[in-house]
């Protein structure tokens, strides 16, 4: 069943009362627009976040999530927001500087009706909302459409979640319990401050996002570097290095790389291209971690290219040119998940062809390295073309 989001974004952080905590930088974007793109990723198909006043900060998170097909609103009254609020779809609703585990989020977004995520009422738990003696809630909500506009209607000068939130435990809304594990150790948080917010950010993308590992590549690329990129992505998403910084860096010096192949040393700049192809790994996981879509388009393939233009440029021979032709295929076959039943051992991809012939250098057999290449490439193509999906 398709559903809407309402988020909060309107009280003030502990770091300043000019301050939003909806603003507070997070994960590589503000705080609001990693709550969206979680209601996005779980399944909801419109993003209404309510605001008292329309900052430069929000306006410009409100642009970025538009532009990666997210349909968000910002509303600033309760005329526009039952104007835009669906009445044939429920609400997920979250709290002001709630963070929670992506599969919280994914959880709530099955069940139908009204249901509150909610802990144990504890000092770990005390800056959430308390509910009853015995629970608070946790800052995540699924309010059907008739509680929605039966709470609109009340008249008076309130706090539309918080209402929301006390007439879904007065209609005895079902309630799923969050584990204490999750509280103490910051996958489910209220964050106040950008100190909070960084604490909590290392513990989210350390343990992934939610999205799991990285996902899953062919050759090289998934038993070698994948390791490497798991290692690395969280320190530069601490450090806010932005991943389109990283994926230029990766183009940058796969460009750099084709001017020693050039003037014969080759393995340095086999050498140089592996490292680029990992630079380009790792902004793909700065993606995943910030819950923003992978670029699938030709932005993407710049660095494997480069890569394939290398090891043409290595070999100078036509069997060179049909090597790099039939990576570069298999490249973007690969990118696209469009590798058919093969499984990710069986396909030759740039970091896997560029340490085939890095090997085969050292053993000062480059020419009979690219012979090697040709005939796994006819392998991978093979598997990818006649192995059925399992």
């Amino acid at each position: 069943m398709s559903f809407a989001a309402i988020l909060s974004a309107s009280r003030t952080s502990g770091d300043s009362s000019a301050g939003l905590r909806a603003s507070l930088h997070f994960a590589g974007q503000t705080l609001v627009e990693y709550q969206a793109r979680q209601a996005a990723r779980a399944g909801a198909d419109r993003i209404m976040i309510l605001v008292s006043v329309i900052t430069p900060a929000l306006s410009q998170a409100v642009d970025r999530l538009s532009a990666d097909g997210i349909p968000v609103a910002l509303v600033r009254d309760m005329v526009s927001l039952v104007r835009d609020a669906p009445r044939d779809s429920d609400i997920m609703l979250m709290a002001d500087g709630a963070i929670m585990s992506q599969g919280h989020v994914e959880s709530l977004a099955q069940v139908e009706g009204d249901a509150l995520l909610v802990m144990d009422d504890s000092r770990a738990s005390a800056p959430f909302e308390r509910i009853d003696a015995g629970q608070r809630w946790a800052g995540l909500a699924r309010i059907s459409p008739a509680l929605l506009f039966d709470t609109i209607d009340m008249i008076g000068d309130w706090d539309l979640s918080l209402t929301l939130v006390r007439a879904a435990v007065q209609k005895g809304a079902r309630r799923i319990t969050v584990a204490q594990d999750d509280l103490l150790e910051g996958r489910v948080a209220l964050v106040d401050s950008q100190q909070q917010a960084d604490l909590v950010a290392q513990v989210v993308t350390s343990a992934g996002s939610g999205t799991g590992a990285v996902q899953a590549r062919g050759g090289v690329e998934q038993a070698l570097l994948a390791p490497l990129v798991r290692a690395v992505s969280p320190a530069l998403m601490r450090m806010q290095v932005p991943a389109m910084q990283v994926r230029i860096a990766a183009m940058a010096l796969g460009a750099i790389a084709l001017m020693p192949i050039e003037l014969t040393w080759v393995l340095t700049g086999f050498c140089l291209l592996l490292v680029a192809l990992l630079l380009a790994q790792v902004a793909d996981r700065l993606e995943e971690l910030a819950l923003r879509p992978r670029p699938m388009g030709w932005f993407a393939f710049v660095t494997p290219v480069i890569a394939s233009i290398g090891i043409l440029l290595a070999g100078g021979t036509p069997l060179a040119v049909d090597l790099a032709l039939l990576l570069a295929i298999v490249a973007v076959a690969d990118r696209w998940q469009r590798t058919g039943g093969a499984r990710p051992w069986m396909i030759v991809t740039p970091a896997t062809m560029l340490l085939l012939l890095l090997v085969a250098g050292l053993a000062g057999m480059l020419a009979q390295g690219f012979r090697v290449g040709m005939i796994a490439m006819i392998a991978s193509v093979g598997a990818v073309i006649l192995r059925p999906r399992a």
